[in-house]
């Protein structure tokens, strides 16, 4: 018997074949979109790596602790930028760029141009199927706007990037208040010393603008694991502890009566102020006293630094048991970052805008559902924009080619896996930081060196004793920062 078929029948059966395997490839297309992991990705602001689980033991930091024992935590995490919105751009572009805290409305400005600018991180998991939502300060500007009170919705500060950027601003009347508001919506008078520099009222959590945001938060947490057709991205900004070091009463009680660790190198031997004069905190209501000349004050405003890191927290446990009594902690990646460190009195200054290991260095906590394979501690230096092509090849999406950053996939899996330098840049300067050494370059030429084998709080600038080593990390640098190279911008 002769077996054939007409051109029209074999075009048919191709046909059908052809329908029968664009509808697999979607089928397996939903099911590896449905099998990927949520990620929850926390942002706090100004937070030290100074909590309990970090070796601070005076700290009262439970959650945050909690989130560590069940993932990696980084010891040696240091971020592109000490200030909001430059180092917030660097983690959400994968990339150096600016260091301005306004680089994410100059990149949105060039997006309404109509200029070809790359995807964002969340722009980027969103393309590949994910919702993305962000809540609270996740870019520079809470809820994420632009405008006199960041609040115009045409404006957004991050184009095509989340399909929901919120902020529930509450009794602080506009993000602007929000952002530098004390309780029972008292806001920050821009220019007059009026505001309390610290603050610890009576009352619940909602008080202080975390709490509204928070509790959005866990709405939005809700609704997304609801949705079952697609995972979600979420983003949830912290507020505190950034200034005014406001938080309720209840989280100061660990703090009242302790002693604290002495501050490291207050000031450098010359006795004055390195970088600047910590110009945003002595803006603040200080009743007349300098932290730099009053121990006790110091130790006052140290207190309450800690409490709100307490307050903060509160606010990391709150989504760590939403996530769990969802289930959706089985299948959600965690990520706690710092944007940037602060200095609490460290080289006479009270604040953050300096090239200074307190700066720069922050915590970085990955947990990923698939615990037994992560280890639980890694001293390799790593950088904020690693996380971009970390988070993709977690989420097993690809890693787009223009990211800057390396993937951590290797240090969360297998010990003694190194790191990499690190660098930083802040308005006229630059820095890269090694296992050994920090070397600063400032425009014009000025270099600072510190060997970070001996324990000065890089206070001891020996640029002058290792030339080779300043030759060599300055090489390095313009290599990684071509567009830098020379003269920082």
């Amino acid at each position: 018997m002769h077996h054939f078929f007409s051109r029209n029948a074999a075009f048919t059966i191709a046909k059908w074949a052809g329908i029968c395997l664009i509808f697999s490839s979607f089928a397996n297309a939903a099911d590896q979109q449905n099998s990927r992991p949520n990620v929850l990705l926390i942002c706090v602001d100004d937070l030290r790596p100074e909590l309990n689980c970090y070796g601070a033991s005076y700290i009262q930091s439970p959650n945050i602790d909690e989130l560590a024992s069940s993932g990696t935590l980084f010891s040696r995490h240091y971020v592109q930028a000490p200030t909001c919105g430059a180092s917030r751009s660097a983690l959400l572009t994968g990339k150096y760029g600016g260091s301005s805290n306004f680089t994410l409305l100059k990149r949105a400005e060039r997006i309404s141009a109509g200029q070809d600018v790359l995807p964002s991180m969340p722009e980027w998991f969103k393309q590949n199927g994910y919702t993305t939502v962000s809540v609270g300060k996740v870019s520079h500007h809470p809820g994420g706007r632009g405008g006199p009170d960041w609040n115009d919705p045409s404006k957004p500060e991050m184009p095509n990037a989340w399909d929901k950027h919120l902020l529930p601003f509450g009794q602080w009347k506009h993000p602007r208040g929000w952002m530098h508001g004390l309780a029972h919506g008292e806001i920050r008078t821009k220019g007059s010393n009026n505001t309390d520099v610290f603050q610890s009222a009576e009352g619940d959590d909602s008080i202080y603008p975390d709490g509204p945001s928070i509790d959005e938060s866990l709405r939005q947490l809700d609704a997304l694991n609801n949705d079952k057709s697609k995972p979600f991205f979420l983003a949830v900004g912290i507020l505190r502890p950034h200034l005014p070091f406001g938080a309720p009463a209840k989280y100061m009680g660990a703090y009242r009566d302790i002693t604290l660790p002495p501050i490291p190198h207050p000031q450098k031997p010359s006795g004055k102020t390195t970088w600047h004069r910590s110009g945003e905190f002595m803006n603040y209501n200080l009743w007349g006293k300098n932290p730099n000349e009053d121990a006790k004050f110091a130790d006052q405003v140290r207190r309450h630094y800690a409490a709100c890191v307490s307050y903060a927290d509160a606010q990391v446990g709150k989504l760590v048991q939403s996530l769990k009594a969802s289930g959706a902690w089985e299948n959600t990646i965690v990520v706690l970052w710092g944007d940037h460190g602060y200095h609490l009195g460290e080289h006479a200054i009270w604040g953050k805008h300096a090239l200074f290991e307190e700066s720069l260095h922050s915590p970085l906590i990955i947990r990923t559902p698939d615990m037994q394979r992560q280890q639980k501690k890694t001293d390799g230096i790593v950088e904020s924009i690693d996380l971009f092509p970390t988070l993709c090849e977690l989420a097993n999406l690809p890693a787009p080619g223009f990211v800057e950053g390396v993937s951590l996939v290797p240090m969360l899996t297998s010990p003694g896996v190194s790191g990499h330098p690190a660098i930083s840049y802040f308005k006229k300067a630059q820095t890269i930081r090694t296992d050994t050494h920090r070397l600063i370059i400032h425009r014009g030429g000025h270099q600072e060196l510190y060997d970070h084998r001996v324990d000065d709080g890089e206070t001891n600038n020996v640029a002058k004793d290792y030339p080779e080593i300043v030759s060599e990390l300055q090489q390095q640098l313009n290599e990684r920062l071509p567009s830098l190279a020379g003269s920082p911008k």
